[in-house]
């Protein structure tokens, strides 16, 4: 699935920093030109929504900073308290909009976005960056435009290849989840059987020499990899030396009968 877009001025400008999104737990402060007894500090309640004295309960959970003035301005405008309110908010403490950093990193949590263009590989190093264990890619899943979206980033292509389109904008809500890194198993006659990470594009030969390569009793006539098909069903293959290995393969070496 395509993620989509922050807003549509970031998709026609990617160099454009996404505006900040009100969310539950925000400390603000709004005030109106020339009207001193409207300012107040307040805190964006669960509901996402405020109360501000004359017009009452107003909606600003998941809106810009602009678009909250703009409508506690027409509020206090289509009440009748003030005619042309020119209104000020300011954001006081950023509490509401976290995201959650699951699975295979060094210090899973969740954590506040501080900044208006914090990206993935910003809140993947406040987490600690990937642990050992983790694969090398990363699973983000929230809510762009008021649609569910997920993608899945390659985290080496953001730094290794030209641009940076990958590394996404996060908002609140945002979570990000790194899967544990695929595996395979050596068993037989190898210098060491055990199991393994599995690097890309990874060979057999490779795979072999990760555990030490074979015994002298060993015979590369006699390798088999053990495979399960996408119906579950278990395969036992004849690969050749140059053969790609998969996630949770298997590989099996014979001894020598001579």
């Amino acid at each position: 699935m395509v993620l989509l877009s922050v807003t549509a001025a970031a998709a026609a400008d990617p160099d454009k920093k996404a505006e900040y999104v009100l969310g539950p737990g925000d400390v603000v402060r709004i005030s109106v030109f020339q009207n001193p007894d409207l300012t107040v500090e307040t805190r964006v309640s669960e509901t996402g929504s405020i109360t501000y004295p004359l017009v009452g309960t107003v909606a600003v959970g998941g809106l810009a900073i602009p678009e909250a003035e703009q409508r506690i301005g027409q509020r206090l405008r289509e009440g009748g308290f003030v005619l042309q309110p020119q209104v000020n908010l300011l954001l006081l403490q950023i509490r509401g909009n976290q995201i959650a950093v699951l699975g295979q990193v060094n210090r899973p949590g969740r954590y506040p976005l501080e900044t208006f263009d914090t990206r993935l590989s910003d809140m993947l190093a406040t987490a600690g960056g990937i642990a050992a264990t983790g694969a090398d890619t990363a699973i983000l899943t929230g809510v762009r435009e008021g649609k569910r979206v997920r993608q899945e980033i390659d985290i080496p292509s953001l730094f290794l290849k030209s641009g940076t389109g990958g590394d996404i904008p996060l908002v609140g809500g945002d979570i990000i989840y790194v899967h544990r890194a695929p595996m395979f198993y050596i068993y037989g006659e190898v210098q060491r059987a055990g199991v393994y990470r599995l690097e890309r594009d990874m060979t057999v030969m490779q795979g072999l020499a990760s555990g030490g390569g074979l015994t002298p009793r060993g015979t590369e006539r006699g390798i088999r990899v053990h495979r399960r098909d996408a119906e579950g069903k278990l395969e036992v293959l004849e690969t050749r030396m140059d053969d790609p290995l998969k996630a949770d393969d298997v590989i099996y070496v014979k001894e020598s009968l001579f």
